[in-house]
Parts: structure tokens; C-alpha cells; sequence
């Protein structure tokens, strides 16, 4: 599961890597790639819940496996794109594995190990984010750079056939998670508690993705580097996103997601605030150290907060929860390429930090809530 999370993760990031040749080879503006990127969010962002809704009853390791290789389907054809908008077009088809493999994987990880590891194994599984960080995003930006943005949609197509042979191979059958009954999705949907928790998701996306939707054409801008130089601030970025989640995952279970989540956001703060104010490229390095090392603790953070929440609801609470996190990348995508049409590109750290700011806010409330109001399993009522 932590190897398909990979391969997914590098997926959804590769376009912000890859998005100065995409411009240059299909002769498009900044802000108009920039839709590769908030179409495809807000797809899987309605596509989620709905998904898990058709996919409640089937063997989590067929819908697993067929994602990965729906995503190869989706990313070969992407490759072999003569245009813009069909590569919007593949590219959108393709996410919709995403809305479905990185949610089922974190909902059905608690049927396979015991109740007490539960935060410690959701946070490894989606230590394959990290991962891709580290690995997968600043190759492709390389192969992407050096030889094409075409070659890094070939890679993720191979990726995600090896993924879904070794998870075939690996991952048990007759996984299958109880459906949730409407009960259960009328508590999920009524819940404040978890409709705030979900807002501080959407935010911290939001926050994240006005900068990050942009970042290779931001530091080409600011810092003038090449691929190779973008490729090694992509790898500080992904390694130190590698140390929050594996920080995570050892001490998640000892001093709770919420405070985990308000570390990681004050580290995203940082991040920005040197963003918007170094001058040369050592500084930015710096600056997506400590972005990296938020960026991706917050996300796996926000998934065992709702796991803890309500575990019965998982299921539902997760797949909302990818909902809301690709919501906040196509509003800040959004928002992102407003600021570079009005405000010019040395705006966007500016802007992405109001959304954090916003995301910390709304996880103190989200705490609060949770103590007010908790959520009692129909069981047990």
C-alpha cells in the first residue's frame, strides 16, 4: 500500500514539477497549466465520496489493484496527448484513482493490524507520499526537464503497473471493510465535528498549493535554476517531507494528531514566510526543507484525526477528507494563478500563508469541537 501511495503521490505532483515544459512544448500560459492541476483536484474532489459510496462492498485488494492500473491506463494515454486539453482530459481520468486508492488504503489499513497500531500504520502508508517526495517527484522533474514532460507520464504508467503486481501479490484477500449504512453516512454528514476537522484539511490544501501549484516557474522567476537545480530544491523538500512523516508515525500515537497537525502547520508558516523574503536559491532550498516537513505530517495527521474521531465512520470521514484536500489544491490552485495575473509571482508566498494561518485557526476549533461534541459509535448510544 505504501509503494501504490508512491506511485499515486508522484502522480498528483509530477505536473507542478513538470509544468515549465508542459508551458514550453504546448506554447501555453503559467496560469492556464495551472488548470492541470485545480480541473483534476476538483474531479476527485467530488468524486471521492461518491466513489466510496459505489465501492463500499468490494475486495479492497481488486479496487486497489485496479486503480493502479486504471492510473497506467490513464497516464500512457496522457503521455501520447497531442494537446493541451487532451492531456487535461487524460489527466483528470487518471486522478480518479487517486480519489479512490489513497482514501480505501487508509480506511481498510485498521482491519489489518490491531486497534493500538492503527495512527502508526496509517501514517506509514501514507509515508508513501513522503516517498514520492523524495524519490519519485524530483526524477520526474529530471526525466521531465531533460527529456520531456511525456517520459515522466510514461514512468508513472510503469510505476503503477509494478505497484499493482506487488500489491496483488502481497495484499490479502476478502478484505472487506462493513458497508456503511445511511445511519452512518447521516452522522458523517451532520457531524460539526467532523465538518470542521474536514475545513482544516481544505485550508492547509488551499494554503500549500497557491505557492506549490506554481513553484517551477516561481523559482525559475525568482532564482533563474535550471532542472537540475530544481530537481535538488524538489529532493530537500521531499526528504525532510520524508523525516515529518516518519517523526510522525514514531509519536503520533503519544501526543495526538491535533497537536501533531499544529507543529507541522507552523513549520508550513516558516516555510512561506522565508519564501517570500530569500533572494537566493540556498534560501528557497531552506525554505521547502521546512515546508516538506509540514506538508506532508499534516496530511497524515488529518487522516488519523478523523480515524480517531469516529473509527465506524473512517471509511466515510476519510474519503471526505480526500475530498476536501483536493478542494483546497483546486482553490488555491485557483487563487494562485489570480495572484500571478494580477499581483505577479512574488505575491504567492504571501497569499499561501493566509490560507495556513487560516488552517491553524480552524484546527484549534476542530479540537475544541472534538471535546464538545464527540462522536459516540450507534453501538454504543
Amino acid at each position: 500500500m505504501m509503494f501504490g501511495n508512491v506511485v499515486i503521490g508522484t502522480g498528483v505532483m509530477m505536473a507542478a514539477g513538470t509544468l515549465n515544459d508542459i508551458v514550453d512544448s504546448l506554447s501555453i500560459s503559467v496560469a492556464t497549466a495551472g488548470q492541470l492541476i485545480s480541473s483534476s483536484a476538483l474531479l476527485v474532489c467530488f468524486g471521492a465520496p461518491v466513489l466510496a459510496a459505489v465501492v463500499a462492498g468490494w475486495d479492497r485488494r481488486k479496487l486497489l489493484v485496479g486503480s493502479l492500473l486504471w492510473y497506467a491506463l490513464w497516464h500512457f494515454l496522457a503521455a501520447l496527448s497531442p494537446g493541451f486539453y487532451s492531456l487535461l482530459g487524460f489527466r483528470a481520468m487518471a486522478m480518479l484513482a487517486a480519489a479512490i486508492f489513497t482514501p480505501q488504503a487508509a480506511s481498510c489499513i485498521g482491519l489489518l493490524v490491531k486497534e493500538h497500531q492503527r495512527g502508526q500504520a496509517m501514517t506509514f502508508v501514507f509515508l508513501g507520499w513522503s516517498v514520492a517526495s523524495v524519490l519519485g517527484m524530483p526524477l520526474g522533474s529530471w526525466i521531465g526537464g531533460h527529456f520531456g514532460w511525456r517520459w515522466s507520464m510514461g514512468l508513472i504508467a510503469l510505476l503503477s503497473v509494478i505497484g499493482a503486481y506487488w500489491l496483488w501479490r502481497q495484499m490479502p484477500s476478502k478484505v472487506l471493510p462493513p458497508a456503511l449504512s445511511g445511519a452512518a453516512w447521516r452522522q458523517t454528514l451532520t457531524s460539526r465535528t467532523i465538518w470542521v476537522t474536514l475545513s482544516v484539511t481544505m485550508m492547509l490544501a488551499a494554503g500549500q498549493f497557491v505557492l506549490f501549484s506554481y513553484l517551477a516557474p516561481y523559482v525559475k522567476e525568482r532564482f533563474g535554476v535550471s532542472p537540475a537545480q530544481f530537481s535538488l530544491m524538489l529532493l530537500a523538500y521531499g526528504s525532510m517531507g520524508f523525516v515529518g512523516n516518519a517523526l510522525l508515525s514514531r509519536f503520533i500515537d503519544r501526543i495526538g494528531p491535533s497537536r501533531c497537525i499544529l507543529i507541522s502547520l507552523s513549520s508550513m508558516c516558516l516555510s512561506v514566510l522565508i519564501a517570500g523574503e530569500v533572494t537566493h536559491a540556498t534560501g528557497m532550498a531552506l525554505a521547502l526543507g521546512f515546508w516538506g516537513l509540514g506538508g506532508f505530517s499534516s496530511n497524515s495527521a488529518q487522516q488519523a484525526r478523523l480515524a480517531s474521531q469516529a473509527p465506524w465512520l473512517a471509511s466515510a470521514s476519510i474519503s471526505l477528507n480526500t475530498s476536501a484536500m483536493y478542494a483546497g489544491q483546486a482553490i488555491g490552485a485557483t487563487v494562485g494563478g489570480w495572484t500571478i495575473v494580477h499581483q505577479g509571482m512574488s505575491a504567492l508566498p504571501q497569499r499561501g500563508l493566509i490560507g495556513l494561518l487560516l488552517a491553524i485557526g480552524l484546527s484549534l476549533l476542530a479540537t475544541r469541537y472534538a471535546r464538545l461534541h464527540p462522536l459516540r459509535s450507534p453501538e454504543k448510544a
